[in-house]
């Protein structure tokens, strides 16, 4: 399938351009028809970007639960697996943050 590129960064999937871009409103002449490697480098970064946002969920899910952990403060070993773990979460996301903005910038990304 083809990929289209927008003068606003959108990528459109399928054989033809669609009329209008859903997120800018510009016209169908306004994008760019990707080349076969382009194409195939955003189709393969798709499935790992999406590993990311998934990581970067469950690291907001554990910082939740740490910070829950540290409120209730049953005891001083409790606390301490909390805050560390907290920490541990923050570092991953960031790191899958970093790894994403990486592939934006290689054009991993649509």
């Amino acid at each position: 399938m083809k990929k289209w590129k927008c003068i606003c960064g959108y990528i459109h999937d399928g054989d033809e351009v669609c009329e209008t871009c859903p997120k800018c409103g510009a016209k169908g002449a306004d994008f760019t028809e990707l080349d076969e490697a382009a194409a195939k480098l955003i189709e393969r970064s798709r499935h790992t970007n999406a590993l990311h946002a998934q990581l970067i969920d469950l690291a907001r899910q554990i910082e939740r639960v740490c910070e829950d952990g540290i409120k209730d403060a049953l005891d001083p070993g409790c606390v301490d697996v909390f805050e560390k773990s907290l920490k541990s979460s923050y570092i991953m996301m960031k790191l899958s943050m970093t790894e994403m903005q990486g592939h934006m910038g290689k054009g991993k990304w649509g």
